[in-house]
């Protein structure tokens, strides 16, 4: 089954208002995220990663906690997308839009058996019912290397431990994604050459991107 098949049960009638920045994990999303919360005075909504109870020990026994985790994740998703569309002129690092990512890439390594990922599909779909599209999908395209270098800046201990190989796999699981991605206005953006924490001109070049595409909607 394929993304877009899995997507098909959002209901595309009206659109919620919020935006969601995506892209592969050390992409700078939180970053961005935070930078417009700033220009656009919206709300901002982190993904539940720090008061995790399940990710770091996912990255050490993946086949025990995938599934645990991307129910956990899924859960929680489903709960702050819900409250972002009541609050309106939202953000969102990542959302429940792009959550089986992760749990098809999973599913596909081995790490999560077919009848786990076919149950999680079953919610995943159930969930999205009950969802309109987002304003904005902004994807944060990299290089596997780039991505790899800001995790190990990062520091996290439980994810400078993971192989090349799965971030490999997840940058073409996010590739394939957004190739298939059409449910609601898309903005990508290649960050390889953009430092828009640390430099004002890449930071100015990023928000008049993503103004110019607000404009044109």
């Amino acid at each position: 089954m394929s993304y877009t098949d899995i997507l098909n049960k959002i209901n595309k009638k009206g659109c919620w208002p919020v935006i969601v920045v995506d892209g592969v994990v050390g992409v700078g999303k939180t970053t961005l995220m935070n930078i417009l919360c700033e220009e656009f005075s919206y709300q901002p909504f982190l993904e539940p990663v720090v008061n995790n109870p399940i990710l770091d020990k996912f990255y050490y026994d993946r086949q025990r906690y995938s599934f645990s985790l991307q129910i956990f994740f899924l859960n929680n998703r489903f709960r702050m997308i819900k409250e972002a569309a009541c609050l309106g002129n939202a953000i969102l690092d990542r959302s429940i839009y792009g959550d089986l990512i992760f749990a098809k890439m999973l599913m596909e390594s081995g790490d999560m058996s077919v009848e786990e990922y076919d149950l999680y599909i079953d919610l995943f779909q159930n969930m999205i019912e009950h969802c309109h599209v987002p304003k904005l999908m902004i994807y944060l395209e990299t290089s596997v290397q780039c991505a790899v270098n800001k995790i190990n800046k990062r520091g996290r201990d439980y994810e400078k431990i993971v192989e090349t190989a799965y971030w490999e796999r997840l940058n073409q699981h996010y590739s394939n994604y957004f190739n298939d991605y059409n449910i609601s206005p898309l903005l990508r953006v290649n960050v390889d050459n953009l430092d828009f924490e640390n430099r004002p001109e890449d930071r100015k070049y990023v928000i008049d991107l993503i103004k110019d595409k607000l404009s044109q909607m």
